[in-house]
């Protein structure tokens, strides 16, 4: 079957170059000298209060040019798309077109990007309708599109070829364009909360600002090794002790990890930094930024809920704050707290509950596995985790009544990490100490412990400013917005193995 539909489409293509060659012979072939005057949207909201006879008197439409790919073909009727979000119908009347025009016509296929001009009026079934005068072939679509019922549903085709995907299922164009509308609103909410957008490298020499294994590279003319950034954060803390007092970057990372339904090597992340500000500021900043984003994104989209593979998200109440330990307790029905007191009780409750651990972990990193193996996934509503252990948070600033924790919080929606915020460690002795640490962790084969980063450590040693700082995961959020099961529903062009068959 797939070798049959195989055959057919190559035919398909043939006869289509066969066309392509006539136009190139006639001189036809893409021209690049028509300019539209009008879109789709326009020209439909422009006349929805006209009946026929205003349309046929109003001067405005008396011709309209417009531009756009053919997605329906019937009888002497087109269906153009030009993009603007609703189509418009054509009627071709050959008795008034020229014979190049008409030969020209005759060569149209489904895909084809054409130029039309004529005037309005409405069909007997009251559609709005473009009356052909004057006809240009723009472009020759080569490759036949999609089933015009089925779309585009093979879900890895789709990956690949984003570009037909967005040819052939309006759907997919209204997310990505409701993804462009949610960073528009996140850089303007911070940028009237007075914070300065600014960018840092995302080529460094040393690659800081979160546990993960970097891209490497090679600087060719300073015969230097360089990565990728995973993180722009030990940058934005620098202009903090330059002087700035609010700063934030919406910036790619790139991360040397897994592909799944929720990792992507590079990503979008949105960070932020403000001087004189703790923690606890940023969970009321972060709250707020969602809940005023969730009712735009529900305006734009027409919803009236925020649904999520099934699951309603309410962000009209007030998020949970829960500690990591007590999130432990609560989801994995501890009655007895004292087996989460000290390492051999935590061992025994990791084994009993099938966590995979190092023997060699402390008590905060078991601790930390634990909540993120077994207690992640049931965190549906909005809930902000904090008291991290010191283990897991070599940036974080320690906590003053508990050495053993940091002033750090992760907000989690659906199961997912949606954001990372904690009060700034500026002490450069102690940042130097848990740097050393992360280095120990690196020589001993983790890949994605920390590098030592000396220049950090004397930007501190001039003084930063008690601060706090966030990462808010983008691609996440968007998922979550608009009902997307998987990362690459909500990029563009995913990164995905070869498919050499393709």
């Amino acid at each position: 079957m797939r070798e049959t539909e195989g055959n057919t489409e190559h035919k398909l293509i043939a006869e289509r170059r066969g066309k392509l060659d006539l136009l190139r012979k006639q001189g036809l072939a893409f021209p690049n000298d028509f300019n539209p005057k009008h879109y789709a949207l326009e020209v439909v909201t422009g006349c929805a209060e006209l009946d026929a006879e205003a349309l046929a008197k109003e001067e405005k439409w008396e011709s309209v040019r417009m531009a756009g790919r053919v997605i329906r073909m019937r009888g002497p009727f087109i269906v153009i798309d030009d993009g603007s979000g609703v189509t418009m119908q054509v009627y071709i009347n050959f008795r008034k077109l020229t014979q190049a025009q008409t030969e020209q016509i005759k060569l149209l296929d489904l895909g084809d990007i054409i130029g039309v001009e004529g005037g309005l009026f409405y069909t007997q079934t009251e559609e709005l309708t473009v009356r052909l005068t004057d006809f240009w072939l723009l472009a020759k679509a080569l490759r036949p599109l999609p089933d015009k019922h089925k779309g585009l549903a093979d879900t890895e085709l789709r990956y690949r070829r984003r570009y037909v995907d967005l040819i052939a299922n309006l759907e997919t164009r209204q997310r990505f364009a409701l993804r462009s509308k949610i960073l528009s609103f996140i850089r303007n909410y911070f940028e009237q909360a007075g914070f300065m957008e600014v960018e840092t490298p995302m080529l460094q020499v040393i690659p800081g600002g979160a546990t993960a294994r970097p891209f490497a590279t090679h600087h060719n003319a300073l015969d230097l090794p360089m990565y990728l950034r995973v993180a722009p954060e030990l940058y934005l803390k620098r202009l903090l002790v330059g002087g700035y007092r609010k700063v934030f970057e919406l910036n790619r990372n790139f991360r040397n990890e897994g592909l799944s339904t929720n990792h992507n090597p590079e990503f979008t992340m949105l960070e932020f930094y403000q001087t004189y500000a703790v923690y606890t500021d940023f969970m009321d900043l972060t709250e707020d930024l969602l809940r005023t984003l969730a009712e735009e994104v529900k305006k734009e989209s027409g919803r009236q809920k925020i649904i999520w593979r099934g699951l309603e998200i309410d962000f009209s109440r007030r998020f949970a704050r829960l500690s990591m330990r007590d999130a432990v307790i609560k989801h994995l029905d501890i009655v007895n707290e004292d087996e989460l007191a000290g390492l051999e009780n935590l061992r025994s409750l990791a084994v009993s509950r099938n966590v995979s651990f190092d023997p060699g972990w402390s008590e905060g990193r078991l601790l930390f596995e634990i909540f993120e193996q077994k207690v992640e996934q049931y965190l549906v509503d909005p809930v902000f985790i904090t008291h991290y252990p010191i283990e897991v948070s070599p940036l974080s600033r320690r906590n003053d009544d508990d050495p053993t924790i940091v002033d750090r919080f992760e907000l989690y929606i659906a199961g997912q990490e949606i954001a990372n915020g904690f009060s700034e460690l500026n002490d450069p002795k102690d940042q130097a100490d848990r740097f050393r640490a992360q280095a120990e962790r690196r020589e001993s084969g983790d890949d994605e412990a920390m590098y030592y980063d000396e220049d950090y450590i004397t930007a501190l040693e001039y003084g930063m400013p008690p601060a706090a700082g966030e990462g808010l995961g983008i691609d996440r959020l968007v998922m979550l917005l608009t009902d997307s099961p998987s990362i690459k529903d909500v990029l563009l062009f995913p990164h995905m193995r070869p498919d050499h068959a393709s």
